[in-house]
């Protein structure tokens, strides 16, 4: 009874057919009276997660949300589709806040969006300990972790809100988290022994692609050119500075182009986001700074300039293109400079030593994913302890397989020096072994005299470090003490040991520095009826003009998409569209069967 009537609000309401993922699974937890944290990916449906609970349950739904941008998109979001919500945040003046508190009162909202600093004041603690709180919701909770990577320490007090809302149940939702992340949000968040879901981290529709970087801004515009010319995007740098540049030289090859970085004043910044949200064909070059929260379902590609700084980092990024589930791309160049800038940053800031050094593993993994020879997609569903049995046929190491080598005996070289030397020491130490250093470490411990020592010492350490990389990566070798990063072989060793599996790696080619040296696979950006998509997108950029919203607010790109393939003609059959519910059919469906019926 109460699946059949959730499934009916989630067509009424939102014109969606079928949950996906876990997302059933999940809201009943929480109708239970229990806790929970959901991992989704991003453009996985989070929001319904959440949202269905408010309209289904008596009660008010609060939602915790880390920026004040975001709150408003989802207000107006949720309005669209004749839901009732408010924020509370520091942005309000006091005629604003009081018309929000009334709302709340008098009952006239089921959701409620507020910071998690400002829920957490005195005051509006006091004012929602009076009122029946149903659920609440902690979106982006993997900010709530010292070991996620975009760790913020107000998210850390949220833990408090089980002592003033004991018979509340916490919903706590993120797109990226991995074990040593799920068990900290957990604790921290005091969940009381949470039911658990991790979907799919797969995004079949995100096509990866990494090159060695030669002439960046040709490489990137070639890139834009090919595959994307007037597709909004996101490029992401790792300076201000860099943004700067790389925003000045798109504009030069007269691409539609706007900054965004912290440094920028914050009228700037609002433009920015402001043109995003409205803007079609829009790329916006940016930091980190610009991400999260991004709602936007109809970005066609992330390049990024520079190596994130983790593969946590990456996915998150990379999942803000594609949210409509339509073919798009992450494109990026990296070099060892990348790692270096990385590594610098790292070590001068005033983090403790044990972050540091998972930090550094991150990095290294994030390095090799770059490096391997493997599908890109099984190694990234690998990192987040995910089995793909197949490669994935939309990767550039699927599609077009660079040029290899046969490093078994290198590989030998390493997995030897290893055991030899005890299996307790370090990369850097099995390195400087291998290529014959004489510093005391070595000195000390006579491994001066194994059999091993200076066997590498024709190549260079940032070779025998990719070779390690791999061997770990791919499970020949394991990490036994984080303190120490101690190196131990595995039993999967033997096969390389007694030559019993080629242990292959990508040959690294000097970096194309010209055009059309660039190759992938074209993701078009044409689409069928192309006459009608494009006049249903002039109409739904008008009436978001008209209202001072995001287009994509009104429908998304695939909603439009939907009626090019369904050609409604009347309004029983606009309901049939996806992302068309009551309240969208009966603000928009007369405007768009009459473009439909002249397109006809």
């Amino acid at each position: 009874m109460r699946d059949s009537k959730l499934h009916g609000i989630l067509k009424q309401t939102f014109g969606h057919s079928d949950f996906r993922f876990d997302q059933l699974d999940i809201i009943n937890t929480v109708l239970d009276g229990k806790d929970a944290l959901a991992i989704m990916p991003t453009g996985g449906g989070k929001s319904i997660c959440y949202q269905l609970p408010a309209l289904f349950s008596n009660g008010i739904t609060l939602v915790v949300s880390p920026l004040i941008s975001l709150m408003n998109d989802q207000v107006v979001s949720l309005s669209e589709y004749g839901v009732s919500a408010c924020f509370l945040n520091s942005m309000q003046d006091i005629h604003q806040r009081q018309h929000a508190e009334d709302s709340i009162l008098n009952g006239d909202v089921k959701l409620v969006y507020v910071s998690p600093e400002g829920l957490l004041s005195g005051y509006l603690l006091n004012f929602f300990r009076e009122l029946d709180i149903a659920l609440i919701a902690i979106d982006e909770a993997h900010c709530v972790s010292q070991w996620g990577h975009e760790f913020r320490k107000d998210y850390t007090r949220l833990g408090g809100l089980k002592d003033v809302f004991p018979d509340t149940p916490l919903l706590a939702l993120t797109a990226t988290a991995d074990t040593k992340t799920r068990a900290d949000i957990v604790s921290q968040l005091s969940l009381d022994s949470p039911n658990i879901f991790v979907s799919s981290f797969d995004r079949p529709n995100i096509k990866y692609s990494i090159y060695e970087r030669g002439n960046e801004i040709i490489q990137l515009h070639d890139f834009i050119e090919k595959h994307h010319k007037n597709d909004t995007g996101i490029v992401y740098c790792l300076s201000r500075k860099k943004v700067e540049k790389v925003t000045s030289d798109l504009e030069k090859f007269g691409h539609k182009t706007v900054s965004y970085h912290a440094g920028l004043p914050k009228d700037v910044r609002q433009q920015a986001q402001d043109a995003f949200n409205r803007d079609d064909n829009i790329i916006v070059v940016a930091t980190i700074a610009f991400g999260m929260g991004i709602d936007r379902p109809d970005v066609r590609f992330v390049a990024h300039m520079d190596l994130p700084k983790s593969i946590e980092s990456y996915y998150q990024e990379t999942g803000r293109a594609g949210r409509d589930g339509r073919p798009s791309n992450a494109w990026m160049i990296y070099g060892l400079q990348d790692v270096i800038k990385l590594t610098r940053m790292l070590e001068t800031t005033d983090a403790s030593e044990a972050y540091k050094k998972v930090a550094r593993h991150k990095l290294n993994a994030m390095l090799s994913l770059c490096e391997t020879t493997l599908c890109r997609r099984q190694y990234l569903l690998s990192y987040f302890e995910e089995e793909s049995a197949e490669e994935c046929a939309n990767c550039d190491t699927c599609m077009e397989p660079g040029e290899t080598w046969d490093a078994s005996v290198d590989a030998q070289k390493i997995l030897s020096t290893i055991f030899r030397t005890g299996q307790i020491f370090g990369a850097g130490h099995i390195v400087n072994v291998l290529r014959g250093s004489k510093n005391a470490k070595i000195l000390e411990r006579g491994h001066e005299k194994l059999s091993v020592y200076g066997l590498g010492k024709d190549k260079s350490t940032n070779h025998w470090n990719i070779v390690l990389r791999q061997l770990l990566n791919m499970q020949y070798i394991t990490i036994t003490n984080w303190d120490y990063g101690n190196l131990a072989l595995t039993e999967k060793s033997r096969e390389i040991l007694k030559n019993e599996k080629v242990f292959t790696m990508r040959k690294f080619l000097e970096p194309a520095t010209g055009r059309a040296k660039i190759k992938a696979r074209v993701i078009t950006s044409t689409h069928g009826r192309d006459a009608l998509f494009e006049e249903l997108r002039d109409l739904r950029f008008s009436i978001a003009s008209e209202k001072n919203v995001p287009s994509f607010v009104i429908f998304s790109d695939k909603s439009l998409h939907d009626m090019c393939h369904l050609m409604p003609k009347n309004r029983e059959q606009f309901l049939l569209v996806n992302g068309v519910g009551e309240s969208k059919c009966e603000n928009y469906s007369e405007d768009f069967l009459k473009v439909i019926e002249d397109y006809v």
